[in-house]
């Protein structure tokens, strides 16, 4: 009796350790929008199971005065993203040196695709009149602008990070306070 009872605790305390770390968004965080970044990724205070998360997906986490990552795992509605939906992403310019959009698998692994389309930055993005940026991810590309596309293959969830590097120091003390890219579905889902 009593080794089971060591055997259920034992089970309990690894499986729930498990989901700790393999759920990124579970750490402390600060939201901007449908986007959350973690406040520790990065820094001396960051806990054993931050840095668990960290190595885990193979991040190189910098300090958050060097690079800020933001993840979003919903659309703007809360609705869960999916990679057979198409979704517009459009913003205006981070305040930061460099800034970067990638679509990730929810396996934090990027999507094959023949293109090799797996980002969009500071460098690649066209701004309209207002200076504002828009992006699509789904399936099929924007027959509208297909340069503008990040191909999301498959029926699975859809992770977006946003990353910024050197971001402007008011934001790197306060990333909540980032004016966040805001992401809409756009149509039906693919199957």
């Amino acid at each position: 009796m009593a080794a089971g009872i060591v055997l259920a605790g034992v089970a309990l305390g690894l499986g729930s350790a498990w989901l700790a770390l393999k759920n990124p968004l579970s750490a402390p965080a600060q939201m901007a929008g449908a986007w959350r970044t973690s406040v520790l990724a990065g820094s001396a205070d960051a806990d054993l199971y931050t840095r668990a998360r960290i190595a885990i997906g193979a991040l190189l986490a910098l300090s958050r005065e060097e690079t800020l990552y933001y993840i979003a795992d919903h659309d703007d509605a809360g609705t869960p993203l999916r990679s057979a939906c198409s979704y517009r992403i459009e913003g205006v310019p981070p305040p930061a040196r460099w800034w970067s959009i990638t679509a990730y698998a929810d396996d934090f692994f990027l999507f094959p695709n023949a293109a090799r389309r797996y980002s969009l930055n500071g460098g690649t993005a066209k701004l309209d009149g207002a200076g504002r940026f828009a992006l699509r991810t789904g399936p099929a590309a924007d027959a509208a602008d297909p340069t503008h596309w990040l191909p999301t293959p498959g029926a699975r969830g859809l992770l977006l990070t946003l990353r910024l590097y050197n971001p402007d120091s008011a934001l790197a003390a306060a990333p909540g306070a980032l004016v966040a890219p805001r992401i809409r579905r756009v149509g039906d889902c693919a199957g």
